[in-house]
């Protein structure tokens, strides 16, 4: 497969990367599997992305939310940006470009905070009213008293970090982490919520005076032949 993609694509074959997706087993997870720094600046709607191709499963910039990227630049205008399990800040980017007054990205891991960082100051945005918090997302939300008026969560389906006591389940945690923001949320507010777990059922029950929309066929690009690649959801806040 690599030697046909670089021939049909004329690109060097030392510059394709071959990645394996396999089902995670138990508590397995991704890791960090090469120390190549293999990376280069992408762009998209304008802006810019530095990817890495040799070092991880992912890139460091999730191709099927370039749509939601997208709506949550439009929305920015004005807001307080919040967003969770930031990764890489891909989000907290658009969110800047479309002139949030302050961003804050909150993630367990150094090294994509020091990448979020990175792209947010090649895109000119280095002051002080972006913030960056290393924190588990429900102990953020247990501890931070600030209010946003817009705010992502795309979170892992799993994760066992040792940095935690406790391990992260999408399906079991969702709605109580969505009960904690929504009370961080103004009145308006908005909360884009995203998962790629195939079996997820969400559990609106849980929450109170919010009205949400399922937005999945919005948001999965075109040229996705698999129309679950995600699932997506908008949260308004109530008053």
């Amino acid at each position: 497969m690599a030697r046909t993609a670089a021939r049909a694509l004329e690109v060097d074959p030392k510059n394709v990367f071959l990645k394996r997706r396999e089902r995670p087993r138990g508590t397995s997870q991704y890791e960090r599997y090469a120390d190549e720094e293999r990376t280069f600046i992408v762009s998209e709607a304008g802006l810019r992305f530095v990817v890495n191709l040799s070092d991880y499963v992912d890139t460091g910039l999730f191709l099927d939310h370039r749509i939601t990227r997208s709506m949550v630049r439009e929305a920015a205008p004005g807001r307080r940006f919040l967003n969770l399990f930031a990764y890489t800040g891909s989000f907290t980017v658009h969110a800047a470009a479309g002139g949030a007054t302050c961003t804050t990205s909150v993630d367990l891991s150094n090294t994509y905070l020091d990448w979020a960082r990175r792209n947010m100051r090649l895109n000119g945005f280095d002051g002080l009213e972006h913030r960056f918090v290393r924190d588990d997302a429900m102990g953020f939300l247990a501890t931070d008293r600030a209010t946003y008026d817009l705010a992502v969560v795309d979170p892992p389906t799993f994760s066992n970090s040792k940095m935690t006591d406790e391990f992260w389940d999408v399906q079991r945690d969702h709605a109580a982490l969505l009960a904690r923001l929504v009370e961080r949320m103004s009145p308006g507010g908005v909360i884009y919520f995203s998962t790629n777990f195939r079996g997820f059922k969400f559990d609106e029950t849980a929450l109170s005076g919010v009205a949400i929309r399922e937005i999945t066929a919005r948001t999965v690009p075109p040229e996705y032949r698999n129309r679950r690649i995600h699932r997506c959801w908008r949260i308004v806040c109530g008053n």
